[in-house]
């Protein structure tokens, strides 16, 4: 300090230093924080959208279709007069990618056919959900 009572160009220079260094390793942590949370997130709008699906079909006693396409997924339902399946619901799955080996059919007795396995991923990591032949929904991380 000088004698007036504040402080140098240097001082100053080095503090903005340790300063912008502090808050680029926050701005990182962060980063990877949020792509985190994403792919969590995006693991539960699957695994609600799958359920809602399965309890729909018994509560309408009509078969409800879950597809997923890149970044969106949707149910689908036919009704029984008519020959190809309807959207009524889609939902967009920000921050992650989901990719199924089919579409599951989800029928108003509890039962799922064909079974599948959806896998959710992003920078973050991956996780696979499967879905047995009662409608029972697991995910875990791959």
């Amino acid at each position: 300090m000088t004698r007036g009572g504040g402080f140098t160009l240097v001082e100053v220079a080095i503090a903005a230093a340790i300063a912008a260094l502090i808050l680029t390793g926050a701005v990182s942590s962060l980063s990877r924080f949020e792509a985190r949370w994403r792919l969590q997130a995006g693991v539960w709008e699957v695994e609600s959208l799958l359920n809602a699906a399965r309890f729909g079909a018994a509560a309408r006693g009509e078969a409800i279709r879950v597809r997923f396409a890149g970044t969106t997924a949707s149910l689908e339902r036919r009704p029984t007069d008519a020959e190809s399946w309807k959207a009524f619901e889609t939902r967009v799955l920000p921050g992650v990618w989901v990719e199924a080996n089919a579409a599951s059919v989800f029928l108003p007795q509890g039962t799922v056919a064909p079974l599948a396995t959806v896998h959710v991923w992003n920078r973050a990591g991956r996780y696979r959900i499967t879905i047995a032949i009662t409608g029972r929904i697991r995910a875990r991380r791959v």
